[in-house]
């Protein structure tokens, strides 16, 4: 009985672990004063950063830029607004 109310339990316990694990930033581009919001980036061999925009979607590429890890209601506002 306990194997089977733990089988019935798994999917809801990976989703709470899988959507507790996200992290947010918030990235200010020195170059043109914008912030952008995303979950993820990379750097590129040149050291520019590429993400997506929480907001519009679009993909961006950055050289000079500063990254901060900020909290969910941090990110719905600031992708919000």
């Amino acid at each position: 009985m306990k194997l089977h109310t733990l089988a019935r339990l798994s999917p809801v316990l990976l989703l709470v672990f899988v959507a507790g694990c996200t992290t947010y930033y918030r990235i200010n581009d020195h170059a043109s004063g914008r912030v952008y919001y995303t979950t993820d980036y990379d750097r590129s061999d040149s050291g520019a950063i590429i993400f997506e925009d929480a907001k519009s979607r679009s993909k961006i590429t950055l050289q000079s830029s500063e990254i901060r890890e900020i909290s969910r209601a941090d990110f719905q506002a600031g992708k919000n607004k």
